[in-house]
């Protein structure tokens, strides 16, 4: 016996586990998890998307709102243009379609490797309460493209902003069925306050996150 089993055997035997009685008490467990309560959360009624606006902005992020998708390269090509970064970007293959190249981005639809410094993505939702833009790899979706370049640029269509984190994973739940590889979470630029508990932006991952939000999605 080694001493996992040895722990577990004697926590079982102090609580009085027997093979009769857990198999209720898994019933119990399963039944708890699967009714995912809920604790208290702050008030979520009003405009996500100003919500989201504003609490991006608190963490460093800045946002842009259009209207069509198809203003989306140009407000890109504008943000690069304004903070003197390179118009050449890597992004998710599943929005290569965008006419980037009118907008005078240079846009490759790929994994991003150390050298790329813009990276496009898009977002599977956005959660409103923290700013926050979740993100799923696949395929078409690689997540490098959000977490090797300098700066992340991320697409969001407005109507995929939710309240709070548990409408995000009960919208990943009820569309998918099952999860992806890996699930980001990104709440503005990478920081760290390790050295004397000074904040510094890009420690991590980008210096930036620009997020350019669509309302008529």
């Amino acid at each position: 016996m080694n001493s996992r089993a040895d722990i577990l055997g004697r926590v079982r035997e102090r609580i009085g586990r027997n093979e009769e009685n857990a198999v209720a008490s898994r019933r119990d467990i399963d039944d708890w998890l699967g009714a995912r309560h809920q604790g208290p959360r702050p008030d979520t009624n009003g405009d996500l998307l100003a919500r989201f606006k504003a609490k991006s902005e608190a963490l460093a992020t800045t946002v842009d709102i259009v209207e069509e998708w198809s203003a989306v390269p140009a407000a890109v090509a504008r943000y690069l243009g304004a903070n003197g970064l390179p118009t050449q970007a890597v992004g998710w293959p599943l929005i290569a379609g965008h006419r980037w190249t009118e907008a005078g981005i240079a846009f490759e639809g790929r994994g991003a490797v150390d050298a790329d410094l813009v990276g496009i993505t898009g977002a599977y939702c956005a959660v409103a309460e923290t700013g926050t833009l979740m993100l799923l790899s696949g395929a078409d979706t690689p997540a490098s493209v959000s977490l090797l370049p300098e700066t992340h640029v991320a697409v969001l269509a407005a109507s995929r902003i939710v309240a709070g984190l548990e409408e995000a994973w009960d919208l990943a739940r009820t569309e998918l069925g099952g999860l992806p590889r890996a699930v980001n979470f990104i709440s503005g630029p990478s920081r760290t306050g390790d050295i004397e508990q000074t904040i510094v932006l890009g420690a991590h991952g980008p210096y930036r996150v620009h997020v350019v939000a669509v309302t008529r999605a």
